[in-house]
């Protein structure tokens, strides 16, 4: 074959491939914005992805599935037709998958749980399919104890670290949101020592925790923080919300050379909140204005100091 017309069809087949390309893997913007897909009432529906857009985000947290009782997640992702839709449908739609939840140990114990590593790798598999890198693991069902030195803490710190060499072999990072304070959240990491074991750090705990998020942010720094649910408690929309100043958290994010996904969870208005398009894409479009626009930051920054 000539030359020329070699080069022509490698090129025309590298833009295919770039064309096929989630919009977010592309631009590797500093921030991007996503949202749950459990909390906009999609957990695990092909629709998740055509709502994404709609509300203009750049990407979507799919769940795992239901737990409960069941051995594993009700996770229909384990079956290869579904797997091909929903990567086909992400894919042609543009909208990244940067996380997969497990939004199970909201309500279950992972220190409790004997299969916690097959759930692991389930969860592993999925973001395989999914091409995410990061794993939500919520520890709120776990109880209280294990935050205290005893036998649980100890237990909890075993699990962990099993759970960050499985995701560390995989390429991967298991982030945990723990709802414990900067301090205690690095001495945990300490414990851990695993590289992939990262913190899922949630604006919500802070704030409801009394804690100032930029301190806890700053505290926290860089490497330790693998990706932020940036909502509160449902009350009102982000716009609305006096109870945290978004422009400081992304001042200090810009310090700290912070870069990743910002995930909307809650933050609905408590008054209408099934409205799914209303809530979510009002906290999308707010959280873009915020972090998009580095000028119209640095310039809200500047109103308040001279107010």
């Amino acid at each position: 074959m000539d030359k020329r017309l070699l080069r022509k069809h490698l090129l025309t087949g590298v833009l295919t491939v770039l064309a096929a390309w989630p919009i977010g893997v592309l631009a590797q913007q500093q921030y991007r914005i996503a949202a749950c897909d459990w909390m906009m009432l999609k957990r695990q529906k092909l629709g998740e992805f055509q709502l994404a857009k709609d509300i203009h985000a750049d990407g979507v947290e799919v769940d795992m599935g239901p737990l409960g009782k069941r051995v594993l997640f009700d996770n229909k992702l384990r079956e290869p037709h579904f797997q091909q839709l929903f990567r086909r449908t992400a894919d042609s739609l543009g909208v990244a998958v940067p996380s997969i939840a497990m939004s199970g140990f909201f309500a279950q114990s992972f220190l409790t749980r004997e299969n916690y590593k097959e759930l692991v790798q389930d969860c592993l598999n999925t973001m395989d399919v999914m091409g995410a890198t990061i794993a939500f693991l919520p520890l709120g069902g776990s109880g209280q104890e294990w935050k205290q030195p005893g036998e649980a803490h100890d237990e909890m710190v075993r699990r962990l670290r099993e759970a960050g060499q499985m995701a560390l072999s995989a390429g991967k990072t298991i982030a945990i949101r723990t709802q414990l304070n900067a301090r205690a959240n690095i001495k945990l990491l300490k414990e851990v020592d695993s590289e992939g074991i990262k913190l899922y750090y949630n604006l919500q705990d802070a704030v409801d925790q009394g804690l100032d998020p930029v301190k806890e942010l700053k505290q926290l720094g860089r490497e330790r923080i693998a990706q932020i649910h940036a909502s509160l408690t449902d009350s009102v929309t982000l716009d609305r919300d006096p109870r945290i100043d978004l422009r400081q958290v992304k001042r200090v994010l810009d310090k700290m050379k912070w870069s990743g996904w910002l995930v909307v969870e809650r933050s609905r208005n408590a008054q209408d909140v099934r409205n799914v398009r209303g809530n979510f894409g009002t906290n999308v479009a707010y959280l873009k204005e915020i972090f998009s626009d580095q000028s119209q930051s640095g310039k809200g920054d500047e109103q308040k100091e001279n107010k």
